[in-house]
C-alpha cells in the first residue's frame, strides 16, 4: 500500500510550524527534508524518523521498522502524528544529529 495525498498533506500540515522541512518524491513515496537534510521517509503511509539519539529519547515506545519488507536499514516508526508539538519538537532536536547531505559532482 503506497501513501496516499491525503496522508501526505496531513504529516504536511503537521509540520507546516518548522521552516526548511520539503518533502520530495522517491520511487514512489517521499522523503522529508529539514533544511536539506534527510530526516524521515513516508511510506506505506508510515513516518519513519532516523534513530538518532533525541528521537530514541522522544520516542521511548516507538517500534524500529524499515521503509520495505526485510529491509535493512531500521528506521523508528511515529506513529502518534497527531501531535504536532512533538513532531516539530522531534524535527528540531535530531536536526544536529542528522548526517550532512552528500554532495554532487
Amino acid at each position: 500500500m503506497s501513501t496516499t495525498k491525503e496522508y501526505l498533506s496531513f504529516l504536511s500540515e503537521q509540520l507546516s510550524s518548522l521552516d526548511g522541512i520539503s518533502f520530495r518524491p522517491m520511487m514512489g513515496e517521499y522523503l522529508i527534508y529539514y533544511h536539506d537534510k534527510t530526516a524521515a521517509y513516508v511510506c506505506d503511509g508510515r513516518l519513519l524518523v532516523r534513530p538518532t539519539p533525541s528521537a530514541v529519547r522522544l520516542l521511548p515506545d516507538a517500534e524500529y521498522d524499515s521503509m520495505t519488507a526485510g529491509g535493512r536499514k531500521k528506521l523508528l516508526r511515529v506513529d502518534n502524528i497527531d501531535n504536532k508539538e512533538l513532531l516539530a519538537e522531534l524535527f528540531e532536536a535530531m536536526y544536529d544529529e542528522l548526517p550532512q547531505p552528500k554532495k554532487h559532482k
